[in-house]
């Protein structure tokens, strides 16, 4: 008899439950010796299989449980790596565009600059051409005139 203690159990309790009463005794009862001591052999047989299954099964539930928990934990460090990362990454990121701002804004400064000394030195330029135009326009009238009174001188002479 190859049963489960759980189904010896479930016999044992139906024989007690269909034994004959005694007279005089309400909660007594007559069963077969035999058949009862028989039963609780074979229970006493099938516990330590069932008890090493039941011992076997918490321990892969507990390997099991131990490993999730394992796991769990090599999911958060790895996700509190990446986090840290993109923290990382953003604060990179976020130096970058505050040091290309800054850049940009040197440049821009450093090009208006530029183009001030350049619009002054253009300004300056022409202004030195202009004069040295004019100072030649004046030399140019004061020759022109000096070669009319020396026409007209010679003109007058003959």
């Amino acid at each position: 008899m190859e049963n489960s203690v759980q189904e010896l159990l479930d016999m044992l309790y139906t024989m007690i439950t269909e034994a004959w009463g005694l007279p005089l005794g309400a909660e007594k009862c007559v069963i077969e010796r035999d058949k009862v001591l028989d039963l609780l052999d074979e229970i006493k047989a099938q516990f330590p299989t069932e008890l090493a299954e039941a011992k076997r099964l918490v321990a892969a539930r507990s390997e099991f449980i131990a490993n999730a928990k394992r796991e769990a934990e090599s999911i958060r460090k790895v996700a509190e790596e990446r986090a840290r990362q993109m923290i990382d990454e953003q604060e990179v990121v976020r130096n970058a565009r505050a040091k290309s701002n800054e850049m940009i804004s040197t440049a821009e400064a450093k090009s208006n600059e530029l183009r001030r000394v350049a619009n002054d030195y253009a300004d300056d330029a022409l202004k030195r051409t202009e004069e040295a135009i004019e100072e030649a326009l004046n030399e140019v009238r004061r020759s022109r005139a000096n070669f009319r009174s020396a026409s007209s001188g010679m003109n007058q002479q003959q």
